[in-house]
């Protein structure tokens, strides 16, 4: 029970790595706020987590929109008493070179992926000063290394890098920490898409062409990156603040 009497806010929360993640942490012993942009998601989250005897509260908000930010942490910090650990998770793909990646597409890759944790992280601090927390970020192996077609995400996933490393400086006094998590390709139903392009029509030639790039001859699953949330979520990490880690099956050592 590693975050009991917590409360978590956990973005993106309706499927995939953040659904992982907001069951995972109520099973730990977390409230849980389940944000996500539609309403249908988070409530089925929810409604899993309540079934199992957690608690969970669904909230909706596109994460790039100020308003439906704030309004959606000032319910969860109200229902459960303030806001100890915030999962920005919510995120969005894009695919182009930058000659062939459109303006909207850079558009939304930022709006989503950098100015939704921007923003997110905002309207949680000022629930979290009373007791600390932390703050996981999710960046990408695509904010550290290139990846050949992929200028907006790449550039998008780098900005949170560099943001989580300012965040945890200036919210250290405030005994906030915050760190980032740098996934490799982790199959969910937003990969999909990318995969099936890979294979040509084929998803599970898709994933065999993708494998080939990590070491350990496989993609990731939201279950173990939601693990790997939930440690620099607990005092487990109590050290950590400014760190960016790879969860990657050893791309990135390569």
């Amino acid at each position: 029970m590693r975050l009991e009497g917590k409360t978590t806010l956990v973005t993106g929360a309706g499927s995939g790595i953040g659904r992982s993640a907001a069951v995972l942490f109520a099973e730990e012993g977390a409230a849980v706020g389940v944000l996500d942009i539609d309403p249908g998601a988070a409530r089925q989250t929810a409604e899993f987590i309540t079934d199992a005897g957690g608690r969970a509260l669904a909230v909706t908000a596109n994460v790039a929109v100020a308003d439906q930010v704030t309004a959606a942490v000032h319910q969860v910090a109200e229902a459960y008493d303030g806001i100890d650990v915030v999962y920005n998770n919510a995120g969005v793909n894009s695919t182009g070179s930058i000659v062939d990646t459109t303006e909207d597409d850079w558009d939304r890759c930022f709006d989503v992926n950098t100015k939704g944790t921007f923003l997110v992280s905002r309207a949680a601090v000022p629930y979290m000063e009373r007791s600390g927390g932390s703050i996981v970020n999710q960046a990408s192996v695509a904010g550290l290394v290139a990846v050949a077609g992929f200028a907006a995400y790449c550039a998008a996933k780098g900005a949170v890098v560099s943001l989580t490393r300012s965040m945890a400086i200036d919210l250290a006094p405030k005994s906030i920490r915050v760190n980032a998590l740098c996934p490799g390709t982790v199959y969910t139903p937003l990969m999909e898409p990318l995969m099936l392009r890979r294979g040509d029509g084929d998803l599970e030639l898709g994933i065999a062409r993708t494998a080939t790039k990590y070491p350990i001859g496989r993609l990731g699953t939201p279950e173990e990156i939601a693990q790997a949330a939930l440690f620099l979520a607990s005092a487990d990490s109590s050290f950590f603040t400014g760190s960016i880690i790879t969860v990657d099956g050893g791309m990135t050592a390569q």
